[in-house]
């Protein structure tokens, strides 16, 4: 992608989240979309054949920036999320929920929040599968890795849901910390 194809895309995910902050998910239209980030609608579909797919691209820009920062041992600026990455990668995601990041949380309470989810779990998952995320005990041995992904993943974002349910209150540390110690 070049440099121009990228800014426009990036315009189109920060006009969608800014949106996000205004309304929900579902009341957003691609018009709103284009008419905020002042393009086109062929440049709107060229980059996203869908509103549906706008929504799973940022959760894939969010897990991006995850794992880049991860392999960078750092500070990773992709796209539309920037911070100071901790080491830790659920740390990281928590800290980005808890700061609500391009209105992340507005997805996850949202009504469209099992779409989100979905996509959520599908990255958190791939980046299990990569073997970045290590813990500190072993897999059971007669478990198959699919079962085990996925129930890492599953806690993971039961852990989410539990953590929004009550308002976000504990620290993005103290959650990690939780979710460490219960898988």
């Amino acid at each position: 992608m070049d440099r121009r194809q990228k800014k426009t895309r990036e315009a189109i995910l920060k006009a969608f989240t800014s949106l996000l902050s205004e309304k929900k998910f579902n009341h957003i239209t691609v018009e709103e979309i284009i008419n905020k980030a002042d393009v086109g609608r062929a440049t709107f579909y060229a980059h996203f054949p869908t509103k549906d797919f706008l929504l799973k691209e940022l959760c894939v820009e969010l897990f991006e920036h995850i794992f880049k920062s991860h392999e960078e041992k750092g500070n990773s600026h992709t796209g539309i999320f920037n911070c100071d990455a901790p080491d830790s990668i659920f740390l990281h995601l928590f800290t980005h929920i808890k700061r609500n990041d391009n209105n992340i949380l507005q997805l996850l309470i949202s009504d469209n929040t099992d779409l989100f989810l979905e996509y959520f779990k599908s990255n958190f998952s791939s980046l299990i599968s990569s073997g970045i995320v290590q813990f500190n005990h072993e897999k059971p041995k007669d478990l198959p890795d699919d079962f085990w992904v996925n129930h890492i993943s599953s806690c993971f974002m039961e852990t989410v849901k539990w953590w929004i349910k009550n308002d976000v209150k504990l620290p993005p540390e103290k959650i990690t910390e939780y979710f460490v110690l219960s898988v």
